[in-house]
Formats: structure tokens, sequence, C-alpha cells
């Protein structure tokens, strides 16, 4: 969607598809298919690609978008092609999640760290931002998507902010997909703002010292939006083997793929086969497998 980490990207897309009001011709349904299952909202979903289980798909799947500056760079286009390209490819991301039956999306589309880039770029990527949810709003209306957007809103324009608040009631009651966008977020920022608002609590004697367990702090996280708050997939592109300050507290026992190729490279081939992977993991959270 927009700027994650160390790229700009903006909010809609994935590599080969723009967001436009038509229908996205993969996300017909095939009711006549062999494994087609309902989604939340009683639409299905076609029948998975080979090899992939239904009862092994991850619920939750965040995304590091990143690497749209040096994909624009090397075919020696300006930084906004990139960023253009990286909004085809979430575009693509979030029509696959619909068809797949995947409840949850989250993509880091800006840092708060990226607040420090040149005013130019952020003021661009916000705009975009902007331009391509509103683009995009008749489509998430019928394909069941509801938009959640979590960060520290303190730097963003009034009319932004606005416009966030206006996209997520309108979005409400949508429950096909829910679709997180990081916008100004930080993983350390939400464990911070966690607790200061339990501190308050606190303080004004709501709950005593003894109640504050994980659960409260979870409860406090941004991401309490989501029934399902906890990614079980992350998927990083452009080589990079960090995550960035990305939903720090969530990504505990979170499965993570690492993709050398650029976000706007991203293919629905490539998110197969992190779901491949996925799905050959054993998840034991801690405890162990003794067979």
């Amino acid at each position: 969607m927009f700027a994650a980490t160390t790229t700009a990207l903006h909010l809609t897309q994935p590599p080969h598809l723009p967001f436009n009001l038509t229908r996205p011709k993969s996300l017909k349904v095939h009711a006549s298919t062999a494994s087609t299952a309902a989604a939340g909202d009683g639409k299905q979903v076609v029948e998975l690609p080979a090899g992939l289980r239904r009862e092994r798909m991850p619920r939750h799947v965040a995304v590091i978008m990143d690497g749209n500056v040096r994909w624009a760079r090397k075919r020696g286009q300006v930084a906004a092609a990139g960023h253009e390209a990286g909004a085809r490819a979430l575009r693509e991301m979030v029509e696959s999640c619909a068809r797949f039956g995947i409840r949850v999306l989250s993509v880091f589309a800006f840092s708060y760290d990226n607040w420090i880039r040149p005013k130019v770029e952020v003021d661009f990527l916000m705009r975009l931002f902007e331009k391509e949810i509103q683009a995009q709003m008749e489509t998430f209306m019928r394909e069941g998507i509801r938009i959640l957007v979590i960060g520290d809103f303190s730097k963003l324009s009034p009319s932004l902010r606005g416009f966030i608040a206006q996209a997520e009631e309108t979005t409400k009651d949508n429950n096909r997909l829910q679709l997180i966008i990081a916008l100004s977020y930080s993983g350390k920022y939400d464990i911070i703002q966690a607790c200061k608002s339990i501190a308050q609590k606190a303080k004004a004697e709501i709950i005593e010292p003894e109640d504050i367990d994980e659960t409260l702090i979870e409860q406090e996280l941004e991401t309490k939006c989501s029934e399902f708050p906890y990614p079980d997939l992350l998927i990083r592109t452009s080589g990079e083997l960090r995550v960035s300050n990305f939903l720090l507290w969530q990504l505990a026992y979170t499965e993570m793929f690492f993709v050398s190729g650029l976000w706007p490279d991203f293919r629905e081939e490539d998110f197969i086969e992190a779901l491949r992977s996925y799905q050959l993991r054993d998840r034991r959270f801690g405890g162990r497998d003794d067979n």
C-alpha cells in the first residue's frame, strides 16, 4: 500500500493489477469447484491452488512491503513509479487473500520512522494513500472488505484523520476480509501507548497492578480491532531479514517467510509459495511434539 520501512508504498495493490472499480476477474466465484468454502460473509472462496490445504490456511497474514524505490531505480524510473507498481502488487494480494478465505491481511504501509524522509515524498505518499482508498471504496464494499487503519495519527493532517474515520465507518459491516493498514505505525509506539493506557486505568483505580497480564496488554494494543490480532504468517520482500519495528508484540509466534525479490514484483505464485512453506511448519507455541 505505501511505504514500509525502507520503501514507500501506497495503499492498494499487488503487482499486476490495479485496484479498479470493476470486479477483479480473479475474484469471481466458481461454485462448481471441489474445494469451495464459505468466507466470513457467506460468500464462497474458490478452490485453493494445488498443494494448499484449507484447514491449514493462516487466518491472519502480515506483509512488510519493501523495495518500491529500488525497483524504480533499477528501471531508471522515478520513485513514484515504484510506489505505483507496489500499489498494484498490494491490490493483487488483497484479491488473493479474499479468494483464499484468509480473514485478515495487515500491511506495513508507512512506518513512523519514515517521517524523517523528505517532506515532498511524505506528502506524496499521504495523498496517494487517500486517493487509492477512495478509488477502491466501491470495490471494498462489493467484495466485503473492511478497512482498519492503525498507527500514531498525531502527525497526520486533520483532513486525513477524518478521511480514515469515514473509510472505517463506511466499511465497518464488511466481514469477508479485514485489511489492516499500518500507517505512521511503530511496534514500539504500540506497546508504549498500551502501557500508558493501562497506567492511567491503574491510577484511576479501575484496575489493580495484579490485574496486569498478557491479556490486558493485548486488549490495549492497536490490533484489538481484529478478531484475529496475531499474524500467523509474516512475509517480507526485498531480501531484508528483519521485522523493522512492525507488530513487535503480535509477532511473538508468527511464522516468517522472506523473499529476495522486491515488492512490486511479488506475484500470486510467490504468495502461494509462502503459504505452502507455512503449511509445512509445525507450530508448537512453546510446546514440544514428543511423537
